[in-house]
């Protein structure tokens, strides 16, 4: 076992890892990253973060893309900003990287589909960012839907809710990729989740339809500060989702409706509570330890120990691309309420 152990950390240590992008989420990835062993880092960077540069002082930094991969990265994370993620993440596959993308995959269809060919010739590993996913809650939610625990779910509703000039308080919100639409901003793709983790947990949908508002006070250049979403699946359910830049506290539920009952996730409160038609009611609550960083962190332990046994990981491509044709189609069929 020891030698097992011993070879391990080996293989880590020769990982040479690409980071894209040193934002907040590129910061997260490396510290998270760190915490799981590794400790061969580059990282290329339009050197226009807002954050210190400190604590990767010690790490090779390029910015110039082919120098980059000259270098020959095992794994590439693609954590800049979204309409910058595609001209990555093509010349990392095609220079032979696994992937680690930050959600949305693209504020596009447009090349989904080569990145996929080049990484399945390539026999890459393959992850988009939803950490969503790796929450216990929601994890146990799911589960029990298709247990039947509330009977035949009729339909959802998911609402997700944040002020954005407090999402990154350090910096402009109005200079922030959430909040400009060349760099793939808009609370539908910034706050994509829910799309996700519904896709995840009912199916395919048959069709979309959508709302999208601005709020003049945030100043942001996006047509959608406020976007109400209606999904119709396959399976019958109708989901609606309600995303939005101005909510004070934060919000981030989940509400589903069954012939049986109603469930209620509430990520805030670190809460799944299960509502049955003779009126009782059961909480179920996330252990104690639990922060929004634990779903950063096994999402990324996922990841690389996919990569280590050569499989694919729960979120894959096809999933990333599934999730963006979801909310392409509420951008292109929306209602602007301008």
């Amino acid at each position: 076992m020891g030698n097992d152990k011993s070879s391990l950390n080996v293989r880590k240590n020769n990982w040479l890892i690409l980071i894209a992008g040193f934002g907040s989420a590129g910061r997260r990835h490396f510290r998270n990253m760190q915490i799981l062993g590794y400790s061969n880092f580059i990282f290329y960077r339009s050197h226009k973060s807002t954050l210190s540069n400190n604590e990767i002082a010690n790490c090779p930094a390029f910015a110039d893309l082919e120098e980059t991969l000259a270098r020959h990265p095992y794994i590439a994370i693609v954590s800049n900003p979204t309409a910058l993620h595609l001209s990555v993440a093509i010349p990392a596959a095609q220079a032979g990287c696994h992937l680690f993308i930050e959600k949305p995959l693209s504020h596009t269809i447009e090349n989904c589909n080569e990145l996929k060919n080049i990484a399945k010739k390539r026999q890459l590993v393959t992850m988009i960012g939803y950490q969503f996913r790796f929450h216990p809650l929601l994890i146990s939610l799911r589960r029990q839907l298709k247990e039947a625990r509330i009977g035949k779910v009729i339909g959802a509703r998911a609402e997700y809710g944040e002020y954005l000039p407090d999402w990154h308080p350090w910096e402009d919100h109005r200079k922030s990729y959430g909040a400009l639409n060349k760099l793939g901003g808009g609370a539908i793709l910034t706050f994509i989740h829910p799309l996700d983790y519904l896709y995840w947990i009912f199916g395919e949908v048959d069709r979309v339809h959508a709302t999208m508002a601005r709020i003049p006070s945030l100043g942001t250049d996006v047509d959608d500060d406020l976007a109400e979403i209606t999904l119709e699946f396959k399976s019958g359910v109708v989901g609606q989702v309600h995303l939005d830049y101005i909510q004070r506290p934060p919000v981030h539920t989940l509400t589903v409706w069954g012939d049986n009952g109603q469930a209620k996730w509430d990520f805030h409160a670190g809460t799944l509570e299960w509502k049955s038609v003779d009126g009782k009611v059961d909480i179920e609550k996330v252990q104690d330890g639990f922060s929004r960083n634990t779903m950063f962190i096994d999402e990324m332990r996922h990841f690389l120990e996919c990569i280590e046994h050569q499989k694919s990981t729960r979120i894959s491509l096809n999933n990333g691309i599934a999730a963006l044709k979801i909310a392409m189609q509420a951008k292109q069929n929306a209602f602007r309420k301008i």
